[in-house]
């Protein structure tokens, strides 16, 4: 039997945490969730979890979710992990390409197209 595919999800609205998490269970992933930049570094650091695709929120609380992509993408133990970033203002689909994300999903999205963008990066 496969691993099961872990995802790190980083949103800092708890709704959307848990109703993703819920979806991507349902399909069989392993699922991590983060609210913040100190949680994501807590799961990769201190918990040594490495995730095989991250979805990630372009704005976070207080916190820019494309400063978090370049610098796991500058890091050699996360530049080589898929990231799909999320956001409600598609106008920011080419500066997540430039903080260097391999995707982008707009808000709201369907859970079809979540998927498949998924499927497209594991």
């Amino acid at each position: 039997m496969a691993k099961k595919k872990t995802i790190l999800v980083i949103d800092d609205t708890e709704s959307i945490l848990d109703a993703m998490s819920e979806i991507l269970k349902l399909e069989g992933f392993t699922v991590c969730t983060a609210a913040t930049e100190d949680e994501v570094h807590e799961i990769i650091e201190e918990k040594n979890i490495l995730p095989d695709l991250i979805l990630l929120d372009v704005l976070l609380s207080g916190q820019d979710g494309r400063v978090i992509a370049q610098y796991m993408k500058s890091d050699p133990k996360t530049k080589n992990i898929p990231i799909v970033m999320m956001s409600a203002h598609p106008d920011v689909s080419k500066t997540v390409a430039e903080a260097g994300a391999d995707g982008f999903i707009p808000k709201p999205f369907e859970i079809g197209e979540l998927l498949s963008t998924i499927n497209k990066f594991l």
